[in-house]
């Protein structure tokens, strides 16, 4: 299996570190918060690797290299403007084509169980099998929502025509995904490559196609990383003891 780290984000919230330093740089409790998913990656068994980059991604192309230090194989995919992960993704087809692979964004800190994650993809004969999470405010970013199976029936604003009546549990995702190549079929290349979300463009297509798409339910460590408040809050939780990353 393959996977790609997004890595390309300009992360304003971060400024002024990210004025000199790319995101994915930006220190986490003593190791630059892009080695996260790339050790988790490794972890599982995944060693082939694309990592999109723009912000200052010299940067990180000379810090991981060809990724041998961390005994991992990496590639690149530069994006001269900004594609969004929809964008992101149809540019790193080419690498990504050949069968099942996992997605993860830079700034997220999660232990994730990956081998049950593939497991339950397989399993399900999904087509895209994002990790969600519960969370009280996820009316307000975007809320998610699933069957008894883990079959998501509401993405957003978007429902499948047979959607049941709200559950009344909400979920957002994490920024961990496992997707077929099937999901290049919905990406529209008529104009060359453009900027465009899988949230907001690619997923609500596939929904309304009937494409399955599955929700795998996690409730164990998880913290963003977009801000400095979010940075220290996961650095005093993995401190204090509160949280461990099994895969360090």
């Amino acid at each position: 299996m393959k996977a790609m780290v997004f890595a390309a984000g300009q992360g304003l919230r971060l400024g002024p570190l990210t004025n000199t330093t790319p995101k994915a740089l930006v220190p986490v409790a003593g190791r630059p918060m892009i080695e996260y998913p790339l050790r988790l990656l490794r972890h599982y068994g995944i060693l082939e690797i694309v990592v999109n980059l723009h912000h200052l991604g010299e940067q990180i192309e000379t810090y991981l290299g060809d990724g041998s230090k961390l005994g991992l194989r990496i590639i690149y995919s530069k994006e001269t403007e900004l594609l969004d992960t929809g964008g992101g993704l149809l540019k790193a087809r080419p690498f990504l084509q050949d069968g099942t692979f996992i997605v993860i964004n830079t700034d997220v800190l999660i232990d994730l169980p990956l081998a049950e994650l593939a497991a339950f993809h397989d399993n399900s004969h999904a087509e895209a099998t994002l990790v969600l999470r519960p969370d009280e405010l996820a009316d307000q970013y975007g809320s998610i929502e699933i069957d008894s199976n883990g079959k998501i029936y509401r993405f957003l604003e978007t429902q499948r025509p047979e959607a049941p009546p709200a559950s009344g549990t909400k979920l957002m995702f994490t920024g961990v995904q496992i997707l077929q190549p099937r999901i290049f079929d919905y990406m529209n290349m008529e104009k060359g490559l453009q900027k465009f979300g899988t949230t907001k463009h690619t997923y609500p297509k596939m929904l309304l196609e009937g494409e399955k798409l599955y929700g795998f339910y996690f409730n164990g460590f998880w913290q963003d990383l977009g801000t400095v408040d979010r940075i220290r809050n996961a650095e005093e939780t993995l401190a204090q003891g509160k949280a461990k990353l099994h895969y360090l």
